[in-house]
């Protein structure tokens, strides 16, 4: 087995174990407007690793497509110590859907003995040092994770997003 890096410096040794992914990088159109992230450098992954594919919004019982949401006052961090919310650019607060679908994202980790997640930069659920807030159209990158990348390192989960694998560190990975 060889050592990998996650995003906060976090070492841990990954050997075959299963990954979580954010099903959008694996191009499964769950993005909140239908589409998908497909990454091929993900994607390579499935050569060596089984890839268990989750979309924590989905999970937490929203649809796709759905309005896009915002964490309000925070991160995920926040959320998850009730000191913030997550809200659709339409105002309805989804908070409760986010946190359930980390929660079952944590299960599936905890049931298939995973080590290492690999979700999606950006998200407000799977941003793993950005999201995205939303207002007006147009796009705000701020500093944080999203509500489940937050939960799962909480419980002592290796979490990187698609842009850490490079070619370099892609071998580290595999």
């Amino acid at each position: 087995m060889k050592a990998s890096k996650n995003d906060s410096g976090h070492k841990e040794k990954l050997g075959n174990e299963p990954i979580i992914v954010s099903a959008c990088l694996l191009g499964i159109n769950c993005v909140f407007d239908g589409s998908s992230n497909k990454n091929k450098k993900v994607l390579r992954l499935m050569e060596k690793h089984l890839l268990i594919p989750v979309c924590p919004e989905q999970l937490g019982g929203l649809t796709t497509p759905r309005d896009p949401q915002n964490i309000t006052q925070g991160s995920g961090e926040d959320v998850l110590l009730g000191k913030a919310r997550v809200v659709t650019t339409n105002g309805k607060d989804v908070t409760e859907n986010f946190k359930k679908g980390a929660s079952e994202v944590l299960e599936i980790a905890k049931m298939n003995k995973v080590k290492l997640a690999i979700l999606k930069e950006n998200s407000p659920a799977c941003g793993v040092q950005f999201i995205y807030n939303i207002k007006q159209n147009q796009k705000f990158k701020t500093s944080g994770k999203g509500v489940t990348t937050a939960l799962l390192i909480k419980n002592g989960f290796q979490v990187i997003s698609e842009n850490a694998i490079v070619e370099k560190n892609l071998n580290e990975l595999v």
